[in-house]
């Protein structure tokens, strides 16, 4: 039984924009799968179907047996700690300090009450301390978030989303807003916890060079269709040139 089963998947805006069209994979747990495309394919709204961020409008997505589509909204915030989500442009509270922004991501266990008050338990609270060394910021924990680099940031962002003790990791350009080093120290970081702690990754990416070098598997969408789903080795320039156009080709690194 596959972890993730995107079956028939459709999206449509304004009841006539269709961003997604006949979607259809599969994810098995532990695999560390790349989203490629150009802007405008779909791959953000396809992570959003995946934990219903934005309602599904055409096909279904099972994750874990369950159909996300037809979830009530309790149901949908327990699924929601089974997934974590990575955003490109952090999606932290600034003015709250590292560790607080990585306690967050408990809230999802807790109670409206508990979550109102900030209610921690001491092994939650060790939990988070133990994420940040792990990703090599614990010295920063008790800094505002925006007195961090956007690479540490990003780093915080993982640990939020690994404090949830998810079985999938949903990331959305992660590196978008990074340098090369930077970018390379998060995608070192979502590789390793892929293969050490067995988590799912599903990772967009607009850098065909950083996909084809860290993800298993790799999906080419195109106006929201999926034109080339394979082991990264067999994404050829020929398969390249069909995502993105022959007009973009000279862009992308391969």
């Amino acid at each position: 039984m596959p972890l993730l089963k995107v079956e028939g998947l459709g999206k449509l805006y304004d009841g006539e924009t269709k961003v997604l069209r006949d979607v259809n994979f599969e994810v098995e747990a532990g695999e560390f799968l790349s989203i490629i495309g150009p802007s405008g394919a779909g791959k953000s709204t396809l992570l959003r179907c995946i934990n219903r961020m934005v309602e599904i409008s055409e096909g279904k997505v099972i994750f874990d047996d369950l159909d996300v589509g037809e979830m009530r909204k309790k149901e949908l915030r327990k699924l929601r700690t089974n997934i974590g989500m990575i955003f490109q442009h952090y999606n932290l509270v600034p003015r709250l300090t590292v560790i607080e922004n990585v306690l967050h991501g408990r809230f999802g266990y807790k109670s409206t009450l508990q979550g109102v008050f900030a209610r921690f338990t001491e092994e939650e609270k060790e939990r988070a301390f133990f994420l940040l060394d792990k990703l090599g910021i614990a010295e920063h924990a008790y800094k505002r978030c925006d007195q961090l680099s956007g690479g540490q940031q990003q780093r915080v962002g993982i640990c939020r989303a690994l404090i949830q003790e998810p079985k999938l990791i949903l990331c959305d350009e992660p590196i978008a807003s990074l340098d090369p080093n930077s970018s390379k120290v998060i995608m070192d970081y979502l590789k390793q916890i892929s293969t050490e702690m067995g988590i799912t990754c599903l990772v967009n990416l607009h850098q065909v060079d950083v996909a084809k070098e860290y993800a298993d598997r790799i999906i080419g969408l195109k106006k929201g269709e999926i034109v080339f789903d394979g082991p990264s080795k067999l994404l050829y320039e020929d398969q390249i040139e069909n995502i993105y156009g022959i007009e973009t080709r000279e862009l992308i690194t391969v």
